[in-house]
């Protein structure tokens, strides 16, 4: 691996800028000796830009696997509250006011949650307040792409200013280099205040003789301003500490509040608030600190951070970065760590460009779950108390997108990290037992969000045990999914929230069991019909893990449940066709009914939500008429009306691949008997929706939900339900896929001449056995195992099409 030096203070810097950004490990060209070997690195093929475009909502900076810190900078649109970008950067939007400290990948929301303490390196004299500084036009800084680097664990921006920034991180610390230009004052900006969504408190602390910068930030609000208002989650739920040293005295130093700017002033306090435009506006508080740099124009810098408290962030960073570490010394470690985690996941042949998609994808998808424990065990409860690891866990995880990964990222870390899911589990267990026994369906830091709906802790847990997971308590878990599923909360029957974020987590419960469906009338929910389907697959799952556990009795009221789903298929909703549809408390369907529309619904609309019944595939298309109806009704969802494929979004009638309702509908063929359409759909969504570059993800990631997507299609995967290890077979893209199974058997896909010659299936052999079944009941990956695919490049319309074969 190469490394750089450290340039010199009298190059100049835009030399130094190319220079440093060839020398960052993965910075190969053509011409290079090493870029065979470092092809071999699956961190080479990741480009962290990927999805910074068309609302996909990653952010490149400085990342370690789950880690706590992710050093990131925020983009200005010329507006102190809008970044352009949810995760707050677009890459789009080049101009920057700071280096945040905290990211969620991939959130829906506008902004969405962290971006906390941005630290600005400012070439130039401070004096005015960079709060009153609205508009971003003094205190923030343009550039260009060609100034710019990612590479996993490090992160690398030449500004227009002549500062150069160089972040490495750990996981809950990192160092910095910033480069000043010799002709202009060097300071830097701590905007604690100035958090993605504002802050309700914030204070700075500013100590000469130490060298040190130490603050925290109070704020939250995670999707506290969504077009329903949100009042109910315009609130702080958590406090971010830092601590900051440096390699030299401050040769200047000052603090701003609001719109007054105090020189030689050592502490600041103030919060912006949460609202939108004027009112948020010009309002924060922060701090600012010079240096001398006549002799050695690069100012490096240490900073630990925690969720508990100063102290926290100190020892973290005393534990996870030695005192005399470099940027290059930190970002090595970090490089190296991600291709440990990435390694897990080996994959030969394929195009140079498909190898991109697909690490980068991986690298997406085992961003989260984030670590909320410092080093020494301690983490901020969902009571607001510090609390302590549970026996034997070895991690407090938080950052839960529960309706959007449980579909697809948590099957893809059980199977990869089986340890981590564990204990991520035990963390969702912990937070419930913290909130009076509530699993709230959004997790982010120690704060219930209450975003989206359904249940989706209980399809989680039950996926994550199905799939071998068990170092965490069980028994303790399902019993508290089972009881928040059975007895009714006073929360079930508030529309605080509604429709994004209803506090309750099995919306008035008593009625659903009642009626055996979510009256649209009476639900206090998003959508009764979308709730409803909802609760039917996490039931489903819960019977399946009820049935692992031994609770007979369990499994068969949740597996009656399961069923539910058939309340609100209306057999007559057009004259066409049978749909999911919405119903009253009365009984009677909601009308006027469209296909197209949302009522009833969340984020969806009945064409999508119709097919969300995978843990009963037979059964949906018996309602509608049999499997070759069913089948026929779902080429009409991947196509247009002449035939064409359909299969970007935009049309309300058809496939969405930018929301999770729809997802798994691809694999929906195999259980329809019809698996080459499945193999041909999913290689279509794989080559056209997805890609390389900044718009190389269909929409939001959703904490590496839509990634995992791409990640499983790509090994001809595809999880069959929640609750389940099975797993359908698609198309592999690469030739060799290894999964490294650590505690067992590893999981081998061999696919000789994958390609786009090959995009169908021919044959299956299963641990040698030819098998005639698209699918695999859960062997391969709870045991591991080998799968042998011969592809072709016409259809086989006779392999997996037998009654007896299809998935169950």
């Amino acid at each position: 691996m190469r490394r750089r030096t450290r340039l010199a203070a009298s190059a100049a810097l835009g030399t130094g800028v190319a220079v440093l950004l060839t020398c960052l490990p993965g910075a190969t060209s053509s011409a290079d000796p090493a870029a065979a070997a470092a092809k071999a690195e699956p961190a080479a093929s990741v480009d962290p830009l990927i999805g910074s475009a068309n609302g996909g909502n990653t952010y490149p900076g400085a990342v370690r696997p789950y880690g706590m810190m992710s050093w990131s900078p925020t983009s200005t649109k010329g507006d102190q509250t809008d970044t352009g970008a949810a995760n707050g950067y677009s890459y789009d939007t080049t101009r920057t006011r700071g280096f945040s400290l905290t990211h969620v990948n991939g959130a829906g929301c506008h902004p969405g949650a962290a971006g906390d303490i941005p630290v600005m390196p400012f070439a130039g004299e401070v004096d005015s307040s960079p709060s009153a500084d609205t508009e971003d036009k003094v205190y923030a800084s343009d550039f260009s792409h060609d100034n710019e680097r990612a590479v996993p664990g490090r992160y690398t921006l030449g500004l227009d200013s002549g500062v150069t920034s160089d972040l490495a991180v750990s996981e809950r610390a990192g160092v910095a280099d910033f480069i000043f230009p010799a002709d202009k004052p060097a300071n830097l900006l701590f905007r604690t205040s100035n958090s993605l969504n504002g802050s309700e408190d914030a204070h700075i602390e500013i100590d000469r003789a130490a060298r040190k910068v130490t603050g925290w930030v109070h704020t939250g609000a995670f999707c506290g301003r969504r077009a329903n208002g949100g009042e109910n989650n315009r609130k702080s739920y958590y406090k971010l500490h830092f601590s900051a040293t440096f390699d030299r005295d401050f040769a200047d130093h000052g603090t701003w509040q609001d719109d007054k700017l105090s020189p030689g002033s050592t502490s600041a306090s103030g919060g912006e608030g949460y609202a939108t435009g004027d009112d948020r506006r010009g309002r924060g508080s922060g701090g600012y600190v010079g240096f001398d740099t006549g002799k050695d124009r690069t100012v490096s810098m240490r900073l630990g951070i925690s969720y508990v408290s100063q102290a926290g962030a100190e020892a973290n960073l005393r534990a996870e970065i030695p005192r005399r570490a470099s940027v290059d010394d930190v970002a090595a470690e970090g490089y190296k760590a991600w291709n440990r985690e990435l390694g897990a996941v080996a994959a030969r042949g394929g195009t140079e460009d498909r190898r991109t998609a697909f690490y980068t994808a991986l690298y997406h998808s085992l961003l989260q779950p984030n670590l909320v424990s410092d080093t020494d065990g301690r983490y901020p409860g969902m009571d607001g108390k510090p609390h302590r690891l549970a026996k034997g866990q070895r991690a407090q995880y938080t950052n839960f997108s529960g309706w959007d990964q449980y579909r697809a990222q948590i099957q893809l870390l059980a199977l990869l990290k089986p340890d981590v899911a564990g204990d991520f589990a035990q963390s969702l267990y912990n937070f419930a037992r913290q909130n009076g026994g509530v699993w709230d369906r959004w997790v982010h830091i120690n704060g219930p969000t209450h975003v989206m709906t359904g249940d989706p802790s209980a399809a989680t847990l039950a996926t994550f045990y199905a799939m071998g997971v068990r170092n965490f308590d069980a028994e303790g878990a399902f019993a508290s999914l089972a009881k928040q599923a059975t007895v009714p909360h006073p929360d079930g029957l508030s529309d605080a929230g509604c429709p994004g974020q209803c506090e309750g987590q099995r919306p008035n419960l008593e009625q659903y069991l009642s009626s055996k469906y979510a009256a649209q009338d009476d639900c206090h929910c998003w959508g009764g019909a979308a709730e409803t389907l909802e609760a039917a697959v996490a039931d489903s799952a819960l019977a399946q893990w009820a049935k692992q556990l031994g609770r007979k009795a369990d499994a068969r009221r949740f597996g009656e449940r399961a069923d539910y789903w058939r309340n609100v298929f209306n057999p007559k909703a057009t004259d066409e066709a049978g749909y999911i549809q919405a119903r009253n408390l009365d009984g009677s369907w909601v009308t006027p009914f469209d296909p197209a529309g949302d009522l009833g619904f969340a984020q969806g609309n009945s064409s999508t939500y119709t097919w969300m019944v995978p843990q009963d595939v037979p059964g949906l298309a018996d309602a509608m008429g049999g499997r070759d109806t069913a089948a026929e009704r779902l080429d009409g969802f991947f196509h247009d009306e002449d035939g064409n494929w359909s299969v970007s979004g935009g049309d309300p009638l058809r496939y969405d691949p930018t929301n999770e309702p729809g997802i798994h509908t691809p694999w929906l063929y195999n259980a329809l008997g019809q698996p080459w359409k499945t193999q041909e759909t999913v290689r279509e969504i794989s080559d056209t929706v997805y890609g390389t570059g900044p718009g190389g993800l269909p929409g939001n990631d959703d904490l590496g939900t839509m990634s995992a997507w791409y990640v499983f299609a790509s090994m001809g995967l595809f999880p069959q339900e929640p609750g389940s290890a099975a797993m359908l077979y698609g198309t592999p893209s690469f030739e060799r896929i290894t999964v490294d199974r650590r505690h067992g058997r590893d999981l081998v896909i061999n696919a000789p001449g994958a390609g786009d010659d090959r995009p169908y299936i021919d044959a299956v052999r299963v641990n040698g056995r030819s098998s005639d079944r698209s699918w695999d009941a859960g062997k391969l990956v709870t045991d591991g195992g080998r799968l042998d695919f011969r592809l072709a490049g016409q259809p086989n319309k006779e392999w997996a099409t037998a009654p007896d074969s299809l998935p169950r």
